[in-house]
């Protein structure tokens, strides 16, 4: 109902069985590109924020993506840093996720022409499957 109803994820969604997938299209700032997202969440677990459109690696021409958990088929986004516990399942997806993901194609928008990652972060060494870096919740200094 919270994502339904807030106008910067309006979009569609099935709810069965402890599962939630929701897509909606955003976009970071007025005049950046259209965004197909999708958000998938099980009961207990953690939100899954994927871009289905378009192709980031694509656009990211041969780069490899940062701040992503995969590459492919749908690049994965990292949002934030999962042992901080920075999101938990009291949390309101449309409250967290939901601007965490704008703040990151904003950030992703800015990488494409810099080719550096202003989103601040952390890269942790010892995991392979983790994301290349992990989006802290106030990258720009607060709290």
């Amino acid at each position: 109902m919270n994502l339904r109803s807030n106008p910067i994820c309006a979009g569609t969604g099935l709810l069965r069985a402890g599962r939630l997938v929701w897509r909606y299209t955003t976009s970071p700032m007025p005049l950046s590109r259209a965004y197909q997202l999708r958000i998938e969440y099980r009961q207990d677990g953690v939100p899954h924020v994927f871009v289905d459109d378009p192709d980031l690696t694509r656009l990211a021409e041969g780069r490899r993506l940062p701040h992503v958990y995969q590459q492919r088929p749908t690049p994965r986004l990292c949002l934030y840093l999962p042992r901080a516990r920075e999101w938990s399942s009291w949390m309101r997806i449309d409250q967290t996720i939901v601007p965490w993901a704008a703040l990151w194609l904003f950030y992703f928008e800015e990488w494409l022409d810099s080719d550096a990652w202003k989103g601040g972060g952390e890269h942790p060494l010892s995991k392979p499957a983790a994301c290349t870096l992990c989006l802290r919740r106030w990258p720009l200094g607060g709290n």
